[in-house]
């Protein structure tokens, strides 16, 4: 048997053959290589760290930021006129849905995370608004001797007219933003809205400060969600509801492939035609196909601190919203 650290060469020719077997090594050579493997293996094990998904492309995370940035600045303009034409005006239906089972009250503070072109935000604002009004009503019903002047101030009033309800919109796009602040004055949204440009995975706000948290159609978009729902968390008062609207999976086999042929083949065209860029549109039907399904997202918000979570799917699960609670 050889000593550690000799060499010892074992040879055997026959046939036009030979094999070499070497058995031990030169101590430095073999210390220095074995370091050299460890540092390449531990680089390795880094880069995929830091590696993540931009759709079906493999990016550095950094990078990703940037892109995805590009995307929503490239579509901001025709978002609106895209989603119309991309769910044939069901994603109304959606969000929608998202409000009634938010159910706000008068007085509810919501924050909505990449909501820059407002359409969670103003549906909010209405339906609040709605919800005080008829309270006002039975009110004023109620009363006796209510003269007309305090029930012409009562109507009057726009800021109470909210119930002291308030949103912030939060986005990480300048473009998206500048749309919805456009589309507000266009609609005459003044009271109870404010605009912030802010990052998902680390949101410019104090702890427990909002009663209900949103992002529809968002947090597929942000390089670490863990990090994006543990700030939706932080950001809740105690009690607070976060609620989640997003593309998911297709749980009927039929629909599943219908799906598929019309995001693959049609989407990315009508970007083309549309708004002139089939890439972002290629990218939003791909990352849909990226993100985690509805029961591993369900986990991801119990991670991040939530209980109660459920979540409940819409039109066979092309899109689902989650609910939890920071309790």
């Amino acid at each position: 048997m050889a000593a550690r650290g000799s060499c010892t060469l074992w040879s055997y020719y026959g046939r036009g053959r030979s094999w070499a077997i070497w058995s031990g090594c030169i101590p430095y050579f073999c210390s220095s290589w074995h370091g050299a493997f460890l540092g390449a293996r531990l680089l390795s094990q880094e880069k995929r760290a830091t590696e993540t998904h931009f759709g079906f492309e493999t990016v550095s995370e950094e990078e990703k930021g940037g892109k995805v940035y590009q995307v929503f600045e490239n579509v901001a303009k025709k978002y609106d006129v895209m989603n119309d034409m991309m769910s044939l005006g069901i994603h109304r239906v959606w969000k929608d849905l998202l409000l009634l089972k938010m159910h706000p009250f008068p007085g509810t503070k919501l924050l909505d995370v990449a909501g820059g072109t407002g359409d969670i935000a103003f549906r909010f604002l209405n339906y609040v608004q709605t919800q005080h009004q008829k309270k006002q009503k039975r009110q004023l019903r109620g009363q006796q001797n209510v003269s007309w002047e305090e029930i012409a101030k009562t109507y009057q009033n726009e800021e109470d007219s909210l119930g002291g309800s308030h949103v912030m919109i939060c986005d990480i796009n300048k473009e998206m933003l500048k749309v919805g602040k456009q589309k507000a004055i266009a609609q005459g949204y003044k009271a109870g809205l404010a605009w912030v440009l802010g990052d998902a995975e680390e949101l410019p706000f104090d702890d427990d400060k909002f009663d209900v948290y949103t992002i529809a159609f968002g947090i597929r978009n942000v390089t670490h969600i863990d990090r994006a729902l543990q700030e939706a968390h932080r950001v809740l008062k105690p009690g607070g509801r976060f609620l989640c609207l997003e593309f998911s999976q297709v749980n009927n086999p039929l629909m599943s492939r219908l799906y598929d042929l019309y995001s693959f083949q049609v989407i990315p065209v009508l970007g083309e035609v549309i708004a002139g860029d089939w890439k972002s549109y290629q990218y939003l039907v791909e990352s849909i196909r990226r993100f985690p399904s509805q029961e591993e997202f369900k986990e991801m918000i119990e991670d991040a601190g939530f209980q109660k979570v459920t979540y409940e799917n819409l039109t066979s699960g092309i899109v689902a919203i989650h609910s939890g609670f920071k309790l």
